[in-house]
């Protein structure tokens, strides 16, 4: 860490000029929060080398949603602030080769991220339902693309109209043949038909390899964590052959 310890060194030498240079100029000013300039980027220097930071569990939207307007807004910046200190030292780790202590840090953050927008989302659809009887989001809707494929597509408004819009014409009228996209959808349906059969068959032969190791685990665990496979099936298998069990 000789990097951060130089640039921690060089940020406290710059503060303390800063700081006797307001003193002389202006010393009937004060400020309430404390003013760390850019090490607000890095962790806390008692966390520089440690292999283990411990922290607590990221923030779930039962406990977003018993927070005000104002709470969320301020959490949503320090959990911002948290995250972009969080990729600082990340990138640092890695420049020096070393782990990144506790990288499930940037997972609960970017998780409680998560959590707080679709509760911040939760309450504007509310609101706007209430007010206008419409969801205030940017409505989309499922069209088919030009490879034949259907996709999303979001609703923007447009300053010139589509009828006068000669971009907008150009492009429509530049499509695929319908013998292309037939040909293509051909293709990619079977694809995806040999992807799952692949993954179907690979499943089929890890729940018997599980069985033939441990024939007296949960089935019902197994079911739930393969639902696609069937386990009767699996046990008749000419593959299937646990290992011997004395009393």
């Amino acid at each position: 860490m000789s990097l951060l310890n130089n640039i921690y060194n060089q940020l406290r030498i710059s503060h303390k000029y800063v700081n006797r240079l307001f003193k002389e100029r202006s010393c009937y000013i004060s400020t309430s929060p404390i003013m760390r300039d850019l090490m607000e980027f890095f962790d806390d220097k008692k966390n520089w080398g440690a292999t283990e930071v411990k922290t607590g569990r990221s923030w779930t939207k039962d406990d977003l949603r018993i927070k005000s307007n104002t709470d969320l807004h301020k959490l949503w910046y320090v959990l911002l602030k948290e995250k972009n200190m969080l990729y600082t030292m990340e990138h640092e780790h890695n420049d020096q080769v070393r782990l990144f202590p506790s990288p499930e840090r940037l997972d609960k953050v970017l998780d409680s991220m998560e959590n707080l927008e679709e509760v911040v989302r939760e309450r504007n659809r509310a609101y706007y339902e209430l007010e206008t009887t419409e969801i205030g989001e940017q409505t989309h809707k499922t069209i088919t693309g030009p490879f034949g494929l259907e996709i999303d597509y979001y609703e923007t408004e447009h300053s010139i109209p589509k009828e006068v819009n000669a971009q907008w014409q150009k492009e429509q009228n530049t499509k695929c043949r319908p013998e292309d996209v037939k040909s293509f959808l051909l293709k990619y349906k079977e694809k995806e038909y040999l992807q799952n059969k692949k993954q179907q068959r690979r499943n089929f032969n890890h729940v018997i390899g599980l069985l033939n190791r441990f024939p007296k685990m949960d089935m019902e665990a197994l079911k739930e964590q393969y639902p696609d496979v069937d386990i009767e099936k699996a046990k008749a298998s000419r593959k299937y052959k646990p290992p011997l069990v004395f009393d």
